[in-house]
Formats: C-alpha cells, structure tokens, sequence
C-alpha cells in the first residue's frame, strides 16, 4: 500500500513557475522521441537540399541551414537536460527506496550518486568484485537461460 506524499515530492507542492516547464519540456521531449518528429525533420532536410541549386548553393543558403540548427540545437539542450535531470533524481530516489526496504541492502549505498568519482570507482570495483566471488570471474558468464530459476 502506498503512502502519500508529504514533503517536496508532493505535486500541490511545486512552485508552479517549475510545473509549466516540467510539462512544457516533457510534452516537447515526448514529440521529439516520435517517428513524427523525425519524419518532420528529414522532410525540413529534404526541402531545404533540393533548394539548393535554385539558390546556387549560396552561402546564404548555407546559413539558412546552419542558422536554424544552431537555434534548435541550443534551445533543446535546456529541455531535454531538465527532462533527463528530472528523470534521473526520480530513478534514484526509487533505488534509494528500495535500498531501504530490503533488509540485506547496504542503505550505504543511499545517495551514492553525491560521492566524489574516486569513491564511486573504488565501490564498482568492490561491487565488481563481490559479484565475481558470487557468480565467478567476468569471462564465465552463462546463458541467461541456463540459469536456474528460484
């Protein structure tokens, strides 16, 4: 059973100058992902090659192109970096949760993304070499399907 939220993560709760961007970046991220967006962009592409020679393949024509990239490219790395940052603190606040409901979990490992990079290697290597001690070295993996079942 779940419980309600009661701190930040409650929706009533966010400063709505972030809940129109959080859905304005999340609808725009959506549309971009779709076979649509794509299709959109080759025919933009298309139009903007076959141009070409009736313009002389000018610089102009060149700029046109260039010039429009360049302005799509720089607005949607601020979309989709808040999209993918929303989308990674979500993640990892389901694994710190999970960590803290199964008993035989290090909850040490809470958090473990606000560590300095030193102390994240010297964990994946221990992680690393755990798993090798459970399973055997890297080099002797098996066959998903010649695993036993539990």
């Amino acid at each position: 059973m779940s419980q309600p939220l009661n701190g930040p993560l409650d929706p009533q709760l966010t400063p709505s100058g972030h809940h129109w961007f959080r859905s304005f970046a999340s609808r725009v991220n959506q549309g971009l992902g779709s076979p649509a967006a794509f299709i959109i962009a080759l025919v933009v592409v298309s139009v903007w090659a076959l141009t070409g020679p009736m313009f002389h393949f000018s610089n102009k024509w060149l700029n046109i192109i260039g010039t429009f990239a360049t302005i799509v490219t720089f607005l949607m790395v601020f979309l989709l970096q808040g999209t993918q940052m929303r989308d990674s603190k979500a993640l990892h606040l389901k694994l710190d949760e999970l960590l803290r409901a199964v008993n035989q979990a290090r909850t040490g490992l809470v958090g473990l993304e606000n560590l300095p990079d030193e102390q994240i290697a010297k964990l994946a290597n221990e992680l690393r070499d755990v798993g090798e001690q459970e399973r055997g070295p890297a080099r002797e993996y098996r066959q998903i399907e010649d695993i036993p079942r539990q």
